[in-house]
């Protein structure tokens, strides 16, 4: 009689762990799945784009310093900040390289040495704003790093205007997604540092 209530007590608690997972994994693919559709498609439009006091860029993906040197050049702000570059970077290398006039640009783009990933980034650009009195910005980044971008700024930054512009990196195909295995493994560990910089967030606000 023992045995049998021992062996329906592990049955139970067996059928219950195995709830625990399932319904675990059906949440994080739902959120996935959601998290997914967040990041956005559209192509990046000048003619849409409103004025704000600074740039930022988030180093980490091609595209992002053009997309924010054409913000700059066509007037859609004061200054730019390119955060988290390397402590070897020149500026006027750098800025060489875009093929562009330096001396028109050089005294109003900064170089960002202390930030070595997202949440550096917006402390940085926090730092930054406020030496310059800044209430508005423009965040440039890559699509998929956007969603985790936004936590962080929003958070560090929740009096000020933020309007953010994405670049579409080629190798990231978000079109049938689910074909493409280095997509998937993209979003993937995007979807997971998602998660935790919510959680370190919503740990911190308590």
């Amino acid at each position: 009689m023992r045995r049998r209530q021992k062996k329906h007590s592990l049955n139970v608690f067996t059928k219950f762990f195995l709830l625990i997972i399932v319904s675990f994994f059906s949440i994080w693919g739902f959120g996935f799945y959601l998290f997914v559709n967040e990041i956005p498609r559209s192509e990046f439009d000048m003619n849409l784009v409103k004025k704000a006091d600074g740039i930022v860029v988030l180093t980490g993906g091609a595209g992002r310093l053009e997309l924010g040197l054409s913000l700059l050049i066509s007037g859609k702000a004061k200054k730019l900040l390119i955060s988290g570059v390397d402590i070897d970077i020149d500026k006027r290398k750098l800025l060489k390289k875009q093929q562009i006039d330096i001396l028109k640009i050089d005294c109003c783009v900064i170089l960002g040495h202390k930030a070595n990933n997202t949440f550096g980034n917006a402390m940085e650009t926090a730092r930054w704003m406020a030496s310059e009195g800044f209430s508005s910005i423009h965040i440039v980044t890559a699509n998929y790093h956007l969603p985790r971008s936004l936590l962080e700024f929003d958070r560090v930054l929740p009096n000020m205007k933020l309007f953010s512009h994405v670049v579409h990196p080629e190798k990231v195909h978000l079109n049938e997604w689910w074909r493409w295995p280095g997509t998937i493994r993209l979003l993937l560990a995007e979807y997971n540092k998602y998660l935790v910089t919510k959680l370190r967030i919503l740990l911190i606000s308590n």
